[in-house]
């Protein structure tokens, strides 16, 4: 048994409730939505002035909103999977009303949003209720924000969605809003130890949310489980798409990809996902041990010459405030893709095209792979992120991706995996990597 050597006062986790039950007993008059933002605000006023995970919340605002929710549901009027359900949202995406600051001194003084971002008006329609918006790190590149841990406030929890994963982590809200570049929503559900689901690139809604690179961009969902971050993704789709057929449990093969880029790994993590393998494949799956037809290295390095290319023309100007208003991290990345050439990122660009189309060619569509998440678990101290390389090939060769909780460490930090699938199939993997989860549980 893994022993938890976590002391007491710096441990806030708590489960903040599945958003599917939550949502069925507000359908059925079995909670009541003014009741669960009580719950959930005196839950913040316990936690967060040691997790930080929340920038604001406006309580009155979520009240008045749960009570007419709560009007409407007595009526049978329902609006949506998200009736009555609260919701946090990173800090880089527009709430009317509300500043979005993006952790950032440059914009201390920003007007609120007149409008709200695409993602938040869906919510809305939805039936969600926005409790508040949670922390970032600077414009969602790498330096921290003040948010921490809840399985050990010493410890990181990721960027750049770090208040999205800290918050339902600590039990304060049952779902949560972020977003992925490079691994902004992954990391952090690995090293807080709950489920998110990134879904493929060009899937969902951007606009309202402040951009970083727009090629990689994607907004991101957290629950406390796989099953809640699918049901929030599922929830926010504009076309409902219809279940393949031909994709479900008992067609998909497992993948475990290997490759040298996982050599530093920590064992703890690789045995804890050899753990996971024969647990499936004792529950009938076709599980496989495969090389990697790419350089995930390779890939890697690709995508972040296209991130600091795009950031570089879309955050020139904060180069002209005060060193101390823009991050050293900010300024270097600004600066190193000023140099990159338009030919650079062209060239970049079709590789990172040709490295999809023979990574996937080497597969079948029904596939799912296994990768962990980080090389270890969430380092100690609030002044580094943690280490981002194995997402970001994912993250560029454009797929779903679910973070699935994977355990613990022997000092109690959550270990976290990947679930990635084909471009597209969102729907399909989402609902088939719910089956595994299941099956994970009841093993």
């Amino acid at each position: 048994m893994i022993q938890n050597h976590i002391k007491k006062e710096y441990n806030f986790v708590k489960n903040p409730g599945s958003i599917s039950k939550l949502a069925n007993q507000i359908r059925n008059i079995e909670a009541c939505p003014v009741q669960l933002v009580e719950n959930y605000i005196k839950r913040i006023s316990i936690a967060d002035s040691s997790v930080n995970a929340w920038v604001s919340v406006d309580a009155q605002g979520a009240l008045e909103t749960a009570e007419c929710l709560k009007k409407e549901a007595s009526k049978g009027i329902i609006r949506g999977p998200l009736h009555g359900i609260p919701i946090g949202i990173k800090d880089i995406i527009d709430v009317a009303g509300w500043p979005t600051k993006c952790n950032s001194p440059t914009r201390s003084n920003i007007a609120p949003a007149n409008a709200d971002a695409e993602i938040v008006s869906i919510l809305k329609s939805k039936g969600a209720i926005i409790i508040g918006k949670c922390h970032t790190t600077e414009f969602a590149y790498f330096n921290p924000s003040p948010a921490c841990n809840p399985h050990n406030i010493k410890h990181t929890p990721g960027g750049s969605s770090s208040g999205p994963a800290a918050a339902v982590a600590s039990g304060t809200v049952p779902g949560s809003i972020g977003t992925q570049t490079i691994a902004s929503v992954n990391r952090p559900a690995a090293y807080c130890g709950i489920g998110a689901f990134k879904p493929s690139i060009g899937v969902g809604a951007n606009y309202g949310v402040t951009p970083l690179s727009p090629m990689f961009d994607t907004v991101g969902f957290y629950g406390w489980s796989v099953a809640d971050a699918v049901a929030l993704f599922e929830a926010t789709q504009k076309i409902t798409i219809k279940k393949d057929s031909h994709k479900n449990e008992q067609s998909v093969r497992l993948v475990i990809l290997e490759d040298n880029f996982f050599d530093q790994t920590n064992p703890e993590i690789l045995s804890a996902r050899d753990i996971i393998a024969e647990k499936l494949s004792s529950s009938g799956y076709n599980v496989s041990y495969l090389k990697s037809p790419i350089s995930l290295e390779t890939l890697s390095q690709t995508q972040m010459l296209m991130v600091e290319f795009e950031l570089s023309r879309i955050h020139a100007n904060l180069l002209e405030f005060d060193v101390e208003e823009v991050s050293e991290k900010l300024r270097e990345a600004i600066s190193r893709g000023g140099n990159f050439t338009e030919n650079d990122y062209l060239l970049a660009r079709n590789q990172m095209e040709k490295t999809r189309e023979l990574f996937f060619s080497n597969f079948n569509t029904t596939d799912i792979f296994l990768i962990p998440t980080t090389p270890d678990t969430a380092p100690e101290g609030l002044k580094w992120t943690g280490d981002p390389r194995f997402i970001a090939p994912w993250t560029a060769l454009g797929g779903p991706i679910i973070s699935l909780p994977g355990g613990k460490d022997q000092s109690g930090m959550p270990i976290g995996f990947m679930l990635a699938g084909f471009p597209g199939d969102d729907i399909n993997f989402g609902r088939v990597s719910c089956q595994l989860e299941e099956k994970l549980i009841n093993s």
